[in-house]
């Protein structure tokens, strides 16, 4: 009986080799250049020298995946330092220019706190109703007020002049103290246009302008970040 006869119903199916066709061994009799599957392991994806492989990028066997390294920049970096808006340098400078108008103005006025004194004491001299000593009461205390006047304005002076510095490294507190500062400016300016005094047109611009810098979104960013 012949298995090559395609007519027996014994023999095996068309195609395939018989139990005659040599069978070669796993491994050794396989074609030239071809690699023979792995046992158990689809084609293609046998492991090598008895260890299961690796996926790439994922912790597995062998070394587990070292964190980020801290530093600049992206993939577990901080971000570097954040830049002043030009807005809040504005008004960082506009605290500088009050500051130093503010300082000049207290200087004058304590200078001209003599000359105020003896316009005041000629002025009040001419009253004959007055005694010697009234006049000298009054001139000392016209001359107080001016001087008073003077060491206010130079408060006012020192504290644009800190705030304006503490903007470039300050959070919150300094963003409140340039709000407040200028608020108090702008009021100052209504009440000298009360008196027709045209100048306090600077400060009221200047100081509204502060207030606007220093609290809108650039502002937020900037008093609001991060410190490294």
């Amino acid at each position: 009986m012949s298995f090559g006869d395609p007519n027996n119903p014994y023999g095996p199916p068309q195609g395939q080799p018989g139990h005659d066709a040599p069978q070669g061994r796993p491994g050794h009799d396989a074609p030239q250049g071809q690699q023979p599957p792995g046992y158990g392991y689809p084609q293609g994806q046998q492991p090598g020298y008895g260890y299961p492989q690796q996926p790439a990028g994922q912790p597995g066997y062998g070394y587990p995946s070292a964190p980020p390294v801290q530093g600049y920049g992206g993939g577990g970096y901080p971000a570097p330092p954040a830049v002043m808006p030009g807005s809040v340098r504005a008004a960082r400078v506009m605290l500088f220019v009050l500051g130093a108008l503010q300082a000049l103005g207290g200087i004058a006025l304590m200078a001209a706190s003599a000359w105020f004194a003896d316009r005041f004491e000629d002025t009040i001299s001419s009253d004959s109703s007055l005694s010697a000593e009234d006049v000298d009461t009054a001139t000392s205390v016209g001359t107080g007020v001016i001087i008073g006047m003077g060491v206010l304005v130079l408060a006012f002076a020192v504290w644009a002049i800190l705030t304006g510095v503490k903007i470039a490294t300050g959070r919150g507190g300094a963003r409140v103290s340039a709000i407040i500062y200028s608020s108090l400016v702008v009021l100052f300016s209504l009440l000298s246009l009360l008196t027709a005094n045209v100048f306090a047109l600077i400060s009221l611009v200047l100081g509204i302008l502060i207030i606007v810098f220093c609290a809108n979104k650039n502002g937020s960013y900037w008093f609001n970040r991060p410190q490294y």
